[in-house]
């Protein structure tokens, strides 16, 4: 198996363990051909992107217990669907990226202009 590249065409850093996220719930944006949402983009919740999908009946806020998903905040990294977040961009309300923990992939769906202009301040 080959090791997943992020969008800076380095080693994928993980994105979140709390919430854990990625399609493998293994706190990555890893993807497989059964993906079929492209969950690769790292991104750091805000109210904004959160009530914007909620709008269009991708509620990430709501606890649902029995996919062990407490429900998303702001401030939390998860990854999401390219086209989601890409759609939000255009909307003018993307939420921040995390360029090192967002899957090579993204790159079929979005510009990394788009994601370098959205890229979260990295931590010191």
């Amino acid at each position: 198996m080959t090791q997943a590249l992020n969008v800076l065409g380095t080693a994928l850093v993980p994105c979140s363990y709390d919430p854990l996220t990625g399609w493998f719930r293994d706190g990555c944006c890893n993807t497989d051909a059964h993906d079929a949402g492209s969950h690769v983009v790292c991104a750091r919740m805000t109210v904004e992107f959160l009530n914007f999908q909620m709008e269009r009946g991708n509620d990430l806020i709501t606890p649902r217990p029995e996919h062990r998903f407490r429900g998303l905040k702001p401030g939390d990294r998860w990854c999401v669907c390219a086209l989601r977040w890409r759609e939000a961009y255009e909307a003018g309300c993307a939420p921040p990226v995390v360029l090192d923990s967002t899957h090579a992939k993204a790159l079929e769906y979005v510009l990394i202009e788009w994601l370098r202009k959205s890229a979260a301040p990295t931590l010191g």
